[in-house]
């Protein structure tokens, strides 16, 4: 663990770092992106207790984390390990709208959206019905 891992993540920090991972996943977070990020937080019951100032902490250790070798694995494990199983699937979902919040799917953010399928187990079946869910909400007119 890096210096500013946390020694523990709660299930909001997880979220949110599954957001923040699916968005830097291609070396460039982009504004679309940050604000999907903070209104998600703003707005979702699950963040209504959330330090906010908690993001920064959580953004630098999964930056950190992706300059490791084994880095992902790593986050993942955080991850897993912060996150109730019943959460799986909204993770999924938030890293879905988060993804899809600049109108464009990038090769490397649709493999890291794989990487968080595999690693949280979601159905195909679900995560087929929430992808599309998040593509119809951010459609452009």
């Amino acid at each position: 663990m890096t210096s500013t891992t946390p020694a523990s993540m709660s299930p909001p920090d997880a979220l949110i770092a599954v957001m923040i991972a699916v968005s830097a996943a291609d070396e460039q977070m982009r504004t679309t992106e940050l604000v999907a990020i903070q209104r998600i937080v703003h707005h979702l019951p699950v963040f209504a207790e959330y330090d906010n100032d908690r993001i920064r902490l959580i953004a630098q250790t999964v930056f950190d984390l992706f300059e490791e070798e084994d880095g992902l694995a790593a986050l993942f494990g955080l991850i897993r390990d912060a996150l109730p199983e019943r959460l799986y699937e909204t993770a999924y979902a938030l890293a879905c709208d988060v993804a899809a919040a600049d109108g464009t799917l990038r090769e490397v953010e649709l493999r890291m959206l794989e990487e968080v399928r595999e690693e949280l187990a979601i159905d195909r079946l679900h995560a087929a019905a929430i992808e599309w869910g998040a593509r119809v909400r951010h459609l452009r007119p």
